[in-house]
């Protein structure tokens, strides 16, 4: 199967690589190339034909060995495949170069909840430095005073905004974006159809249907064509022994004859496939498992970010997101030193926390109080003793989520994992209102030097409606 190879890729490559090799007067040459640009591009697939062609001995890394459970390891091992590459060059004399595909997976920070770890700063300074100083790359420990040969480093990635912009600076990195215009696309796709007898005339047709499909669209749209075939020989052999004739064959596997290429059936398949793709979008069902979490961190940000309200009279507790003691963004701002917070109405409460998602409205959102609702909640319930070491406050939060038929959840966090939202459950409780006022007692004895919220939760289809903060250290 002869693939093709875009005409500006292999010169982007061929002669970053040459480059390096050649003894340039007074040029400062960038060590690393990093190939960026949309997912299923071909870049790594690119790469490697160009390397192929070349005759360039290629030292892989995945992203993946970026990271480690023990601290310096990655940045160890790219000094090691480093000095690797070098032996490459002189026992075989051929060229070297390094790869590392998908570095932003392994070394980039997506948002500001990715974690960023020693081994990730290790890495940055590791390749800075490598690129710095690509003649003197030493191992932990010992010391060479033999200079190196340069060996060009490769790295793909999907967006390089994403990395330490310091190692990406002009000097040390020279970027290529690489985006397939018309002809690339077309004589790739040609390539992937070749042995197919695909008329040329359908290629072009095939891509121009898609147009907004990356190259690995046409690659499993290939695959997807032989699915009947195996589904047929799969009910000839019958499910329950297909793992035998598979696995260990006493008989020759069978030949799949060649399925239908027409320009018609391409089309079909390939329509199957985005709608496929199109019911992913719809769906997004992470974000609705993750509505939660959201509402955790969005709450978490706003009672980190705003100024804390005053003391509640008896505990020294901080009530910080119930009905009562809310602090709408705008509203009772602090105007200088002694400025008060003025308390929020329920109503007030609820548009105040509408407000804070304007994009994420769900049907799980409290609604709300009604008019035939009482606006200040009873400080009692059915078989509930007045409790001594609670703030009012916090009996009426205790009694509003019991009162709207909602499960009862105690939640605790310490300072360290409050920002990431990682709470523990203390317990849950439903109905019993003396029971979740005991354990909301013990509980702020257990942790006084913890965040402590109660969470409300609809036991119907178990969506948290509410989370209110009302302890703080």
């Amino acid at each position: 199967m002869g693939y093709y190879i875009s005409p500006r890729f292999l010169d982007k490559l061929s002669v970053h690589i040459t480059k390096n090799y050649l003894n340039l007067p007074n040029v400062k040459v960038p060590l690393i190339l990093g190939i960026h640009g949309r997912k299923g591009e071909g870049k790594t697939f690119q790469c490697e034909l160009v390397f192929e062609r070349m005759g360039v001995e290629v030292i892989h890394i995945s992203a993946g060995e970026l990271e480690s459970p023990d601290a310096g390891d990655p940045a160890r091992l790219l000094r090691l495949r480093y000095r690797e590459a070098n032996e490459v060059t002189k026992v075989r004399g051929k060229m070297a170069a390094i790869m590392i595909n998908d570095i932003d997976a392994g070394a980039g920070r997506v948002d500001e909840y990715t974690q960023y770890t020693v081994n990730t700063q290790l890495v940055n300074a590791t390749l800075m430095n490598i690129a710095d100083n690509p003649t003197n790359v030493q191992l932990p420990g010992s010391y060479d005073d033999t200079p190196l040969r340069r060996i060009p480093i490769i790295v793909t990635g999907n967006d390089f905004s994403t990395l330490y912009a310091p190692m990406i600076r002009d000097g040390r990195m020279e970027k290529f974006f690489w985006e397939p215009d018309q002809n690339d696309r077309i004589g790739i796709v040609s390539g992937i159809f070749e042995v197919d007898d695909v008329n040329r005339d359908d290629i072009i047709r095939l891509v121009e249907t898609f147009p907004d499909q990356a190259i690995d669209f046409y690659s499993a749209l290939r695959s997807r064509l032989y699915d009947e075939q195996v589904r047929n020989f799969i009910q000839d052999v019958g499910l329950e022994r297909i793992s035998n004739r598979v696995v260990n064959p006493k008989d020759p596997l069978p030949e799949f004859r060649k399925p239908d290429f027409s320009l018609s059936h391409l089309i079909e398949v390939g329509e199957q496939m985005v709608r496929e793709q199109q019911r992913i979008q719809e769906l997004r069902l992470s974000e609705e498992y993750n509505k939660s979490l959201f509402r955790s961190r969005k709450l978490g940000e706003m009672a980190v970010n705003q100024p804390a309200p005053g003391q509640v009279s008896g505990t020294g507790l901080r009530h910080e997101h119930s009905a009562e003691g809310y602090r709408a963004p705008g509203s009772g701002a602090m105007a200088g030193a002694g400025s008060t917070t003025a308390k929020v109405p329920p109503r007030e409460f609820f548009r105040s926390y509408e407000s804070a998602f304007p994009n994420g409205q769900t049907s799980d959102r409290p609604s709300p109080p009604t008019s035939s609702t009482p606006s200040t909640p009873s400080t009692s319930y059915p078989g509930q003793p007045s409790s001594t070491t609670l703030t009012p406050e916090m009996v009426m939060e205790v009694n509003r989520i019991l009162n709207q038929g909602h499960r009862l959840g105690i939640e605790f966090v310490d300072g360290r994992r409050f920002r990431t939202g990682s709470w523990t459950s203390y317990g849950t409780y439903e109905g019993n209102g003396a029971a979740a006022i005991a354990a909301l007692e013990a509980c702020l004895s257990d942790h006084a030097n913890d965040y402590v919220r109660l969470v409300s939760v609809n036991p119907k289809d178990r969506r948290r409606m509410v989370e209110t903060i009302i302890h703080r250290p």
